[in-house]
């Protein structure tokens, strides 16, 4: 049976693409490995940047088919943490009120904890999703 609730984005892929020298698309879509190349290259010295351009539809179906849909939304979040996570606003929404309140005194744990949030948010997410 086909899933009706969306996990990820085109939309907020492309926005992050504006971003993606730095990685933040392919953050987003679950590829962190890549993520962290492009983040260390400028995006393959903004070569596979461009060519990512294209590639974002084929990534949105992949997050679709791996990442588990649920009430607490992937686009939010990744929001939250890409623009606030320093404050720890995004686990607040995950329901995560312990590690919010310490990311919130230590400025996202000195930068680590977004840091670690970054490379595993999708999967977070789909642990907390699961559980409703």
């Amino acid at each position: 049976m086909p899933r009706t609730e969306n996990t990820h984005s085109i939309l907020m892929g492309y926005l992050l693409w504006i971003f993606g020298f730095m990685g933040a698309h392919r953050f987003y879509y679950g590829k962190q490995i890549s993520g962290v190349i492009w983040f260390c290259t400028l995006g393959l010295l903004f070569v596979g940047w461009i060519i990512d351009l294209f590639l974002i539809p084929s990534m949105e179906r992949e997050a679709e088919q791996r990442f588990i849909p649920g009430p607490v939304d992937y686009n939010i979040t990744w929001i939250l943490l890409t623009f606030l996570g320093w404050l720890g606003i995004h686990r607040f929404y995950m329901g995560k009120f312990l590690t919010g309140i310490l990311y919130l005194l230590t400025g996202g744990l000195f930068f680590v904890g977004i840091l670690y949030d970054f490379l595993t948010l999708n999967e977070q997410l789909s642990d907390v999703n699961s559980g409703y």
